[in-house]
């Protein structure tokens, strides 16, 4: 489990096929401070399993699912990529509750500068439309943000100057893709309205769900 918050932008050093998939070479810092093999690690978002470390590096596999769902299948050696440790229990909850685990792929439509912020458009997947909301969180590339506003299923994001300098955000350009990871809670409540059955919970009303916060 993760925050959302970036601790250090990485580099993708080596990326060497395996069979089913690839594994890949990562250069950092901070998060080898204390990192081991069979430690989770989010990276851009994906929550992928340390292999190696040593003082410079350290691996991880991208295989299967993480391939079809995620920006893996594309990955470059030099790539910057964005680097969370997995929480701690002691530790404050900066961001929100995120995953790891990449609901799809969403395209940049715009970047604008804003006086010292920055607006980011991005289409999201129409199939993950029902949990967009305004106001609500959502992951992009491991950074836990809020949406600002959305047309359908493309959400406006509003990027502060720390977040835009120490994550790899800045390194993006209009047409690129990043990660989507939904709100974790949306899915919950997906599941309170739907049942087991698919069918529409009638005790459970927007009306209550928005007195309970969401």
């Amino acid at each position: 489990m993760f925050t959302g918050i970036v601790e250090e932008i990485g580099k993708i050093e080596k990326s060497s096929p395996i069979a089913g998939g690839f594994e890949i070479k990562i250069k950092a810092k901070k998060v080898l401070e204390d990192i081991k093999v069979n430690d989770s690690i989010c990276i851009d978002g994906v929550c992928l399993t340390v292999t190696k470390a040593d003082e410079k590096y350290f691996w991880v596999d991208a295989v299967g699912a993480t391939l079809d769902k995620t920006t893996f299948n594309q990955i470059q050696p030099n790539t910057l990529v964005n680097l969370e440790r997995s929480v701690k229990l002691s530790d404050r909850l900066g961001g929100h509750l995120v995953q790891g685990h990449v609901n799809g792929i969403g395209n940049l439509t715009e970047i604008k500068k804003l006086g010292d912020n920055y607006l980011l458009k991005i289409r999201i997947p129409e199939n993950l439309e029902s949990y967009l909301i305004k106001e609500g969180s959502i992951t992009i590339n491991g950074i836990s943000l809020t949406i600002a506003d959305l047309n359908k299923n493309e959400i406006s994001i509003s990027i502060i100057p720390h977040t835009w300098q120490n994550t790899n955000l800045k390194t993006k350009q209009v047409s690129d893709i990043v990660n989507v990871e939904i709100d974790i809670l949306a899915k919950y409540v997906e599941k309170l309205l739907t049942g087991n059955d698919d069918k529409l919970n009638s005790n459970i009303t927007e009306s209550w769900i928005k007195k309970l916060g969401y």
